[in-house]
């Protein structure tokens, strides 16, 4: 199993410094990944959550290609219909040569209303409009010259190189808990890629539920790879109520354990406390991260691997 970090590209404290020194810390730790979220218009509605400054993903990640040499960076997440997928398809193409086949694409279809009419984006159609961005996407991704006939995009002999360097693509993670995002992930992506969860819904609800549609879809169940929220208590947290990376360090432990018996391939690690004025102040977070980095070599040696 493989862990990653999610970095703070927003908020009133995110910076060029900022973002490249949680990317050395991560690689300098010894985690596997590194991830970056995306949004096009900081909206009041997206604001209230994560405030500008915004770094873009796509450039962001190309700068940290080039400043990086191990470590797999990704997207958590892109949100699919706010681009044309021709355009996307390029730059992921393009990431996934300038990192040397490190690149983790991360989709989602999004959430935030004011942003879709900013962009012009019809909000109600996001899924039919990311599902159909997605299947043109491995077109682009898997012809030399592509053509795709969709329901609402079409293109024919797009020459498409440079193709990604993995193949037949970068892994598709595919973010969201409902049953159309589960489809999704099944149809269209290589891992289910669930936010902010509890142990007993992913074992009891979630994985039961991936299952049943991979089954009547006739399709492979996708790789487990979720987001989980680290937080770390000086005493324990209720089991009833904590999320999942949330308490003290021997119940995040435990947590890893429990991912990795339900067959996580990858957990990536969100230290964002929801309050912008701490992006301003990063020890914390690093702080964190190190002592479970630490504790991850113990496991290691365990057999969590």
């Amino acid at each position: 199993m493989k862990i990653g970090v999610n970095l703070l590209n927003f908020g009133p404290g995110a910076d060029p410094d900022g973002i490249a020194r949680w990317t050395w810390m991560a690689e300098m730790l010894g985690y596997h990944f590194a991830m970056i979220s995306d949004h096009v218009a900081v909206t009041d509605d997206v604001a209230a959550r994560y405030p500008a400054p915004f770094y873009e993903p796509f450039t962001s990640l190309g700068w940290l290609a080039a400043h990086t040499t191990k470590i797999t960076l990704g997207t958590t997440v892109v949100i699919v219909p706010y681009r044309h997928p021709l355009e996307t398809a390029r730059m992921i193409a393009n990431l996934d040569h300038l990192s040397g086949g490190r690149l983790i694409f991360g989709v989602g279809v999004g959430w935030a209303q004011q942003e879709f009419e900013a962009l012009g984006v019809p909000f109600e159609r996001r899924g039919a409009l990311a599902d159909d961005y997605l299947a043109a996407m491995k077109a682009v991704w898997t012809q030399d010259v592509a053509s795709y006939e969709g329901r609402f995009v079409s293109f024919k002999g797009v020459h498409s190189a440079p193709r990604p360097m993995q193949s037949p693509h970068p892994p598709i993670w595919v973010g969201g808990a409902s049953d159309a995002a589960l489809r999704r992930a099944v149809r269209l992506g290589d891992g289910w890629h669930p936010i902010r969860i509890t142990l007993g819904w992913l074992r009891d609800k979630g994985l039961p539920r991936l299952r049943e549609i991979a089954a009547a879809e006739r399709r492979p169940v996708p790789a487990l790879c979720p987001r989980i929220k680290l937080r770390v208590t000086d005493t324990p947290l209720l089991e009833a109520t904590r999320l999942a990376g949330q308490g003290t360090l021997e119940q995040i432990y435990t947590d890893l354990a429990a991912l990795q018996s339900l067959g996580a391939t990858h957990v990536l690690l969100d230290t964002y406390d929801d309050d912008p004025e701490s992006t301003r102040h990063h020890e914390a977070g690093f702080s964190m991260l190190t002592l479970l980095a630490e504790r991850v070599l113990d496991l290691k040696r365990e057999g969590l691997r």
